[in-house]
């Protein structure tokens, strides 16, 4: 399957910040990298689940935000998939011996923190038994699918961010949660293929 891409991870991003990534796009020899994945899963009631994470509040432009799991690239991993998997077993607990990846999403930049972010869907075929790295996680999101399909979940918001003060972001909420940023860019991308295949 083709993915929807850009212009569809765009329609959750504050016109700032879309200006901010044209700017930056011959930049990107000098960001940093990181994988998020989106894992997938069945519930215990047998229905397909997606997890999220919210972040614990610190010093950092990310801090207490809604997000995949996943991190920086280390100079161990082989990869950016490596990188998501190891993350994701680190926050939350899932083995990456038991994750499966499906497919490699649309890159996206993150300026506040100056990353370059590659997404991947992944499925694991059991119900995990979620371990939360306390140190970084404050609380883990668990989302039926069904939920993110409904288009009542889509709000948009007056915040306050890193790069600009009382602008309008797309968002979603989910499980009383706001989602919005990258987060939203990616999860907006992901909605749009399960739109297709379902």
């Amino acid at each position: 399957m083709k993915l929807p891409g850009e212009s569809v991870q765009f329609k959750m991003a504050p016109m700032e910040r879309l200006l901010e990534l044209k700017r930056i796009v011959e930049e990107k020899k000098s960001v940093l990298k990181a994988g998020v994945l989106a894992l997938f899963y069945p519930s215990k009631s047998n229905e397909t689940h997606f997890v999220l994470i919210l972040r614990k509040t610190y010093k950092g432009v990310h801090s207490a935000q809604v997000s995949f799991p996943g991190g920086k690239f280390d100079k161990g991993d082989i990869s950016l998939q490596e990188t998501a998997l190891r993350e994701t077993e680190e926050e939350v607990g899932v083995s990456k011996k038991t994750i499966t990846i499906l497919k490699k999403l649309t890159e996206i930049y993150i300026p506040p923190s100056n990353f370059f972010v590659q997404p991947y869907i992944g499925i694991t075929t059991n119900t995990p038994d979620f371990v939360l790295q306390k140190d970084e996680v404050e609380a883990l999101i668990e989302i039926p699918i069904s939920h993110l399909l409904d288009d009542t979940v889509m709000t948009t918001q007056i915040l306050s961010t890193s790069y600009a003060k009382n602008i309008e972001v797309p968002a979603f909420i989910l499980n009383n949660h706001l989602v919005w940023g990258a987060t939203a860019m990616i999860l907006n991308e992901v909605r749009e293929m399960l739109k297709q295949l379902l």
